[in-house]
Parts: C-alpha cells; sequence; structure tokens
C-alpha cells in the first residue's frame, strides 16, 4: 500500500479512484464493511482511503482526552488488508479544521485526487461546521461527475458498530464483545522496559512491563488472558493492569506474564491480544496470597486459551484474517 503524508506527496493522479474518507479508530466492523464497498465499486481503478491524524476531536475538543483504539501504526497494517492500495493521511490542523465543505470537494477530492466514486458512512459529515452532509455530497457528485455510495450501519447483538461503542466496552473490560464489534481481538503494544522487579523476585512469576502512549485506550483495570506475539513467536500469557493495591501502587501499568517462556524482552516491542477477563483487580492481605491467586489465574488462562479457536494454531496478528 502506497501512502502519501499529505497532498503534497501526491504525484500523478490516479486511476478512476474509489475512496472512502474517515478517522477509522479501531477499524472496526463498521469501517470495514466501508473498505469493502470501496473495493467493489473500484473495479479496475485505484481503491483509496483518507484518514486524518491526529484525530480531529484531539485537534478539536482536546478538553475531552479522547483515547485511540489502535496505533496508527496497528491501523495501517488493517487498512492494507482491507485491500486498499493507497492510503492519504492529512495533518488535522486549524488550517484543515477552517475548510469548508465546498472547498474540500473542489480542491481536494476532485482537484487533487480526482475522485469516481466516494463510499461514505450513513452519519458521515465533513468541513468546516460539518456543513458537508450526504445531501450536499450528493449534490456535488452530480455537479463534479463522482457517484456517492452510502453504507448502512452494521449492526452486532442489536448494537450499531462505532469507535464509541467499542471504546465503552474496552473500558468495561468486556473484551468477548470487543472482539465481535472489531472482527478480531482487542490488542495493546508497547515497548518492555524496566519495572520493580517484583514479578520474578517476589511473586515467582516474571513480567513484561509494557509501556503505552498516553493517548492510547487502555482496558479496564484487571487480569486478562491473552495471546502475546514477540520475537516473531506466540506465547499464551496473563495480562495485568491496575495499579498493584497489594504493593500500594499509584500508577497504572500492564504487566504481562509470558506462560512457558524463559527469554529477555526488555527494549522489545511486543503485541498483546486480549482474550477475556478473569477477573477485576483487587488488595490482597499478603504476598503469598497473592502468588497464589496468579498461580489459579494462570490455570484458568490456560484453560481459556486452550479453549479458543485458532490459538492454539499458531500468532493471531490481531489483524482482518
Amino acid at each position: 500500500m502506497q501512502i502519501y503524508n499529505g497532498l503534497h506527496e501526491i504525484c500523478k493522479p490516479f486511476h478512476e479512484p474509489a475512496l472512502v474518507i474517515g478517522n477509522f479508530d479501531g477499524v472496526h466492523l463498521g469501517h470495514q464493511a466501508l473498505f469493502q464497498k470501496v473495493v467493489e465499486v473500484a473495479g479496475d481503478g485505484d481503491k483509496l482511503a483518507l484518514t486524518f491524524e491526529p484525530h480531529p476531536m484531539v485537534f478539536l475538543r482536546p478538553e475531552r482526552g479522547l483515547k485511540r483504539i489502535s496505533t496508527l501504526e496497528h491501523k495501517i497494517e488493517m487498512i492494507q488488508r482491507a485491500g486498499i492500495g493507497h492510503l492519504i493521511i492529512l495533518p488535522f490542523n486549524k488550517e484543515l479544521a477552517d475548510t469548508t465543505a465546498e472547498d474540500f470537494v473542489r480542491h481536494v477530492l476532485c482537484e487533487k485526487i480526482g475522485v469516481k466514486h466516494l463510499v461514505v458512512g450513513y452519519d458521515y459529515a465533513f468541513g468546516k461546521g460539518r456543513q458537508g452532509d450526504i445531501p450536499f455530497l450528493e449534490q456535488k457528485g452530480a455537479e463534479y461527475g463522482f457517484s456517492v455510495h452510502v453504507v448502512e450501519p452494521v449492526l452486532v447483538h442489536h448494537m450499531v458498530v462505532s469507535s464509541t461503542k467499542v471504546r465503552e466496552l474496552v473500558a468495561r473490560g468486556e473484551m468477548r464483545l470487543v472482539y465481535d464489534l472489531l472482527g478480531r481481538y482487542y490488542q495493546i503494544r508497547g515497548e518492555v522496559r524496566h519495572g520493580q522487579r517484583r514479578g520474578g523476585r517476589l511473586l515467582g512469576y516474571p513480567t513484561a512491563n509494557l509501556h503505552l502512549e498516553e493517548d492510547y485506550l487502555s482496558p479496564a483495570s484487571g487480569v486478562y488472558a491473552v495471546q502475546v506475539i514477540c520475537l516473531s513467536s506466540c506465547f499464551w500469557g496473563v495480562l495485568n493492569i491496575g495499579t498493584n493495591p497489594t504493593f500500594n501502587g499509584q500508577t497504572v501499568l500492564a504487566e504481562v506474564h509470558l506462560l512457558d517462556f524463559d527469554g529477555e524482552l526488555y527494549g522489545k516491542q511486543i503485541k498483546v491480544n486480549l482474550v477475556e477477563k478473569l477477573r477485576d483487580e483487587r488488595k490482597f492481605d499478603s504476598v503469598d496470597a497473592l502468588r497464589m491467586q496468579i498461580g489459579r489465574d494462570i490455570e484458568k488462562a490456560r484453560v481459556i486459551l486452550s479453549q479458543e479457536p485458532g490459538l492454539g494454531k499458531g500468532c493471531v496478528e490481531g489483524i482482518m484474517p
């Protein structure tokens, strides 16, 4: 997939391009339906997606503290897997925020991209004041010669699939429902850094301490059965997200114990697929009581992961198959 970090990197016209525009945070089933429509209507033409960095709400409403479902790297991987051949990443800044829908259609979609087929979601709107709604696009399509294809909402368990709903479920630790909305496991990524070294020294269960970016959506505090992808291999594991109340911790940490692993991970990038929440985090009366509970957590995780379809057959990269 060819990536363009701004319109200035587009050096030549696209061939009969079909385009979808969006933030695509998480690339959930609703987004995937949009990409499928692009592939369908493009035919022999180029298949394009246009997204923004950072998320527009981070720029427009920073006080909300919007958390990212997937890193930009992960989002790019998933969009490529969806069959998109060209990804345009526009920096979202004041200039873009002040661009009217009319100017965006004329100068970006038509003059720069040469759009022939535009795919949008049922609730899509863009431009200053969100004036560029679907009737506006249909009118401009007739004027400039491009078709507009509206994709209806995707429903799962009577819920409309959306990034907002995914964030809500992740924040509650409902990873099975998150899987159903994403079409894959929720995945966190980060670099393994030095921690307090309590896992191995005090508890007998060494952990990899995962550093997550501040704008990354962290799941609810608790203990999870997970699959860990690192060193070109996959391992079962148990992840704890929380403050370690038994040790009176204050900072939220993500610590993962890899089952049947003996090696060094410091400084390595790892990926963790969250399969199922095992329990809430809680404070134990003693280190021995915590150690015994971790042992029970590991045994429960082994049972869950051994029965999980596909996990026993190799890595699940957290992206669409």
